[in-house]
């Protein structure tokens, strides 16, 4: 292809407009090139995939720019300020200030973009096409103050108020959980009370923990206190680990939560169970919390309170696919804590899933 490409007499200009390729020369001779060579790999050249002119914000190719190169965002999308204009947007969310044991959180938006660098335009397993479909980018991070928790919750809800304002979807990456009730706050101001999908090794329903009501193992409780949630369509997928009681999740039951502890999961396929839940959810809201610790830390060992025996990495994928026809409102991948796995295979896996939440929100297209 290489060969081709150089004896050629196209001219492929190296030069990135808005992140994406611009492609001088005639279209039609790139086209005739990459067909002749990778028929079986079609479609290769599309104009939504390599010309920036077009409709919607595409990723550059690494087959014609080094992953490597350029300033980090996810996926290597565009970055623009705000959500205007946009179907969807990844945002950061750089806290730990809630975490209770091990932190670092704050660095995972930072990990999963330069991780994200993996990340091609289509998915092979589902043949979903978000970059034909959505308008995407990355809008940077929610100015977080790392001295005040409190605070720092009054920014995030100010600051999705002004994303969802334009009818745009977040994807957000976290960052620990704490930041799921403040997203929520303003989800439900847009939505009103919606449906609930977390993954998670823990219910974070606890009411005061060392005397704080804010912090990563309570977001759900607030929620429920607020009537942000509807109680009958919540599910907490991936439970586990040692209790304070002995039903760590009797008050989560209360609520009409349906509750799936992650012995219910074991060896076998989540896709019946996605079936089910996607009856649970209905037409209505629905929002997305995805905490990296329900997977065993066999697949993601950097995390700040993991728990053995959990699900595999496939599961996870089985759930957010499982989420597909839902209306999907917003979705997070929190707890990713850089410092506890050099390899960075945490964070790639994060920045996987981000990409399969964008796969399954509303509008996505999809090849037959």
């Amino acid at each position: 292809m290489l060969s081709l490409l150089k004896t050629s007499r196209i001219d492929i200009r190296g030069t990135l407009r808005r992140s994406c390729i611009t492609i001088t020369d005639t279209f039609s001779e790139v086209s005739a090139v990459c067909n002749k060579t990778l028929d079986r790999r079609r479609p290769c050249f599309t104009p939504t995939r390599l010309c920036s002119g077009m409709r919607y914000n595409v990723p550059p190719s690494a087959e014609f720019v080094a992953r490597v190169s350029g300033i980090a965002t996810m996926g290597k999308l565009p970055y623009q300020e705000t959500a205007d204009g946009l179907d969807a947007a990844f945002v950061g969310v750089p806290i730990d200030t809630g975490t209770s044991n091990r932190p670092g959180t704050r660095f995972g938006p930072r990990q999963i973009r330069a991780e994200s660098a993996m990340l091609r335009a289509y998915n092979s397993g589902t043949r979903a096409a978000p970059y034909e479909s959505l308008m995407v980018a990355d809008i940077g991070d929610v100015n977080v103050n790392v001295y005040d928790l409190k605070d720092t919750c009054r920014r995030i809800r100010e600051a999705y108020r002004t994303i969802l304002a334009t009818g745009c979807i977040p994807l957000t990456m976290g960052g620990d959980h704490t930041i799921a009730y403040p997203i929520l706050q303003a989800v439900a101001e847009k939505h009103g009370p919606v449906g609930l999908i977390h993954v998670d090794a823990h219910a974070d329903t606890s009411d005061v923990v060392l005397g704080e009501k804010i912090g990563h193992g309570t977001p759900f409780r607030r929620c429920v206190e607020e009537g942000l949630l509807d109680c009958k369509r919540v599910v907490q997928i991936g439970l586990r680990g040692t209790g304070y009681s002995p039903d760590a999740y009797e008050w989560s039951r209360a609520q009409g939560f349906r509750v799936v502890q992650v012995e219910e999961c074991w060896f076998k396929s989540l896709a019946p169970l996605m079936a089910a839940v996607r009856t649970q959810m209905g037409t209505g809201p629905v929002y997305l919390s995805f905490d990296i610790d329900a997977l065993d830390p066999a697949f993601a060992p950097g995390t700040g309170t993991p728990e053995i025996a959990g699900l595999t990495s496939i599961q996870g994928l089985e759930i957010i696919r499982g989420c597909h026809g839902l209306n999907l409102v917003g979705c997070d991948l929190v707890e990713v804590s850089p410092p506890y796995d050099t390899t960075g295979n945490t964070a790639l896996t994060a920045a996987n899933l981000l990409f399969e939440m964008m796969c399954v929100l509303p509008k996505t297209k999809y090849y037959d």
